[in-house]
């Protein structure tokens, strides 16, 4: 062996350590030993044995290990937290627009630090779903005076949405790739900036369009907003899908359940957004 690393190694080399016979040695081997089974045997340590040999396999759950059902309820609740604070602000504050836009700053700085945190917080995580129900409490209550039965149209979508990424993850129809995802992130980047510089003008622009060039501008005839819309719902149907093989990949490698939470607030921060797109693309098609 003309590697000196290999060579001078004591499981590797010739400086392996061996038994008088020149057969390697094993873990608790002893030089001078007795080679038979010469030992008195505690019958409780063979019963003890023979009683852990017979329980059932330690799961995941018992093992402080992710499982989906951990992401599920912990999703559940988040979900559920989200609709309380959104009826809340409909029903009880009525759309109060201290609570809508405070809503949605918070839940903008919760979100980035929940995103960028190492170990998930599930105060953190909690109080960015009671932040983003608030808003989308009030913004709903305002599309829906706008354009009657317009929320039930776009939770409607949104789980249906939801539903068929599940399906088309779970039947192997549409593979998470290296490709797919740089698609994905290169997507996002454009769609972000195409949102930022609409916002600016429907701010400081002179368009009076509600939805600045999503309205304003036609394409053949057909609203920009519409082709965007549709656009950015297959985005984030495309961002689900991922989110799924996230959540298999952590199940399957043994993460801890603590990370439940923020597979649930990863599937939570997409659903928001696809239920935003679905408001303003029917309320594009209604106009």
């Amino acid at each position: 062996m003309s590697n000196p690393v290999f060579e001078n190694s004591p499981h590797f080399g010739e400086r392996q350590s061996r038994t008088p016979k020149g057969y390697p040695t094993h873990p608790g081997y002893a030089p001078g030993a007795a080679t038979t089974y010469q030992q008195q045997v505690d019958p409780q340590q063979v019963q003890g044995l023979e009683y852990a040999y017979q329980q059932p396999a330690a799961g995941p759950v018992h093992t402080g290990r992710l499982t989906y059902d951990d992401v599920i309820i912990k999703t559940g609740g988040l979900l559920a937290l989200v609709v309380a604070m959104g009826a809340v602000n409909w029903f009880v504050l009525g759309g109060n627009y201290i609570a809508t836009f405070g809503g949605l700053v918070v839940g903008l700085v919760l979100g980035l630090v929940n995103a960028f945190k190492r170990e998930p917080s599930p105060a953190l995580i909690a109080g960015y779903a009671a932040a983003e129900g608030l808003f989308l409490g009030g913004i709903s209550m305002v599309f829906e005076s706008l354009y009657p039965g317009i929320v039930l149209q776009a939770v409607l979508a949104t789980g249906a949405t939801f539903v068929a990424s599940l399906l088309l993850f779970t039947s192997g129809a549409v593979r998470v790739t290296p490709k797919l995802t740089r698609f994905v992130l290169i997507a996002l980047v454009g769609y972000a900036l195409f949102s930022l510089v609409n916002l600016g003008i429907m701010l400081f622009g002179s368009n009076d369009a509600a939805f600045g060039l999503r309205s304003s501008v036609e394409i053949m005839g057909i609203p920009l907003g519409v082709i965007i819309g549709i656009f950015a719902v297959g985005l984030a149907a495309i961002c689900l899908i991922m989110d799924f093989d996230a959540i298999k990949r952590g199940v399957e490698a043994g993460a801890p359940a603590r990370y439940a939470w923020s597979a649930a607030f990863g599937l939570l921060v997409t659903l928001v957004w696809l239920y935003l797109e679905f408001l303003r693309l029917l309320a594009i098609f209604r106009e």
